[in-house]
């Protein structure tokens, strides 16, 4: 019934806004018939989106539907523009390296081999998850090394016998599980479902194409600043009860002893993951051509890796469709207008805040929006053509407005509810909605500034 509800809101305020009159301009930016349109689609879908009164999925599948049946576009050039586009190839090969990733063992493996050199001192093993966490969805999604990353932790957790809920050191540690992967997911353009379609957005709309180094020149700097920030951050809101584990010496060892030796798939991933992140680094290939050439390579003859039944259970193949309608619905919006003329309406006078402002100012903006979109991708869908039509208006570079906004749509500190990423650790039972969100808006400041300060410090270098 409550979905029904929400499905017929969404109908209502869409059916509202197509047909009320066009409003005045905004400057020179005037609302369209067809800009009009496109907006009536966007808040159907966001209703859609925040209620999941459908699944995502669906509900994009229907945003494909609705832009021709409002007359914007013809049907075969809005699947053209979301189907079509390059950058659904670098998303799909880089969901295919998760998959193998985590079904191979090599996740468990190196998360282990990491927190067996940081010892039992509950302080270092924090920070151990913190920096395992990072470091690992800086090249796969971040939702997998949550995955990854939970069993690890709940370990820990029954082997010190803390019971969820009444735990300080298991709260922190299990908001760790969410907090770490979502600060890597920034660092390259494969972090996160919401980073490849900020680069489709520069690309296509603004004309400025970021490579996988420059997305890092920023984004790393970035992610390491938060990195202690975060452990801060939750030592001081959870104290930890106990100074150090009660675990057996050489435990972790013997878990690194029951897993056996590397396995021929662990090795052969490992290998697909060196000449993919290598040919990232040091070539000018095509970023998405890269990422798929290194889904594809785990099906080869001889490597074994995952079969195509293992990859269809493993790939969210949900979140391609988000993101194609995303890119499609976000391609109309600017192209109809209707992108400049909100973002004047809104935020015309961010011309007149000093650049040094700026950055810090969308950080916190985005991380607004991103309370009622649990999504990054759908964040990302949102704001992006708004901030590039802005730039474009004001003259303004598209980076220093698109860049942390990109950056801060996969930042999902606040709400169990923002990301996927924060709900794997959640479903651990040992820390609530109410303590996720005490730690989450202290760490979103801080974030506005370590982003900020990243774009400001590596922006003055070129």
């Amino acid at each position: 019934m409550r979905k029904a509800v929400y499905l017929a809101i969404g109908v209502a305020v869409m059916l509202g806004i197509h047909i009320l009159p066009a409003p005045p301009p905004v400057g020179d930016a005037e609302l369209t018939l067809e800009g009009k349109a496109c907006l009536a689609v966007l808040a159907f879908a966001v209703v859609l989106w925040v209620s999941e009164a459908l699944p995502f999925a669906v509900t994009s599948l229907f945003v494909l539907l609705l832009i021709p049946a409002f007359g914007v576009e013809d049907y075969e050039v809005v699947v053209r523009t979301g189907f079509g586009n390059p950058i659904i190839t670098f998303f799909l090969g880089v969901l295919l390296l998760s998959a193998a990733f985590s079904r191979s063992g090599l996740g468990p493996r190196l998360a282990l081999n990491i927190l067996r050199r940081v010892g039992t001192r509950t302080d270092r093993v924090l920070l151990g998850f913190l920096v395992v966490g990072a470091a690992l969805s800086m090249w796969i999604t971040d939702m997998a090394v949550a995955a990854i990353l939970l069993p690890l932790g709940v370990g820990v957790l029954q082997d010190a016998e803390l019971k969820p809920l009444e735990s300080n050191f298991g709260r922190a540690l299990m908001i760790a599980c969410a907090f770490g992967p979502l600060i890597g997911g920034i660092a390259t353009p494969a972090g996160t479902g919401a980073n490849p379609i900020a680069l489709s957005y520069l690309k296509e709309l603004a004309g400025v194409e970021i490579s996988f180094l420059e997305w890092m020149r920023y984004g790393v700097p970035a992610a390491v600043l938060m990195i202690p920030i975060a452990w801060q951050v939750l030592l001081r809101i959870f104290p930890p009860e106990l100074e150090k584990l009660p675990m057996k010496e050489g435990e972790l060892e013997e878990k690194l002893t029951a897993l056996g030796p590397l396995a021929p798939a662990e090795l052969k991933t490992l290998v697909v993951f060196g000449i993919t992140i290598t040919l990232w680094l040091a070539t000018s290939l095509p970023i998405q051509a890269v990422a798929l050439f290194g889904g594809v390579t785990l099906f080869l003859p001889g490597m074994n890796v995952m079969s195509w039944k293992d990859a269809q259970r493993d790939v969210d193949w949900g979140g391609i469709l988000l993101i194609v309608a995303g890119i499609s619905l976000g391609m109309m919006v600017y192209e109809t207008g209707a992108a400049e003329w909100v973002a004047l309406a809104l935020m015309g006078r961010m011309g007149d805040v000093p650049a040094i402002f700026r950055p810090f100012l969308i950080v916190l903006g985005v991380a607004f929006l991103h309370l009622f979109f649990s999504s990054n991708t759908v964040t990302s869908t949102i704001i992006m053509p708004i901030l590039i039509a802005l730039a474009a208006s004001l003259a303004l570079d598209p980076w220093t407005l698109a860049g942390p906004a990109a950056f801060t749509s996969s930042l999902a500190f606040i709400l169990v509810t923002e990301s996927p990423t924060n709900v794997i650790p959640y479903s651990s039972g040992y820390f609530s909605i109410r303590d996720m969100a005490k730690a989450g808006i202290v760490m979103t400041f801080f974030a506005a500034i370590c982003v900020a300060a990243s774009i400001l410090v590596m922006g003055a270098f070129e």
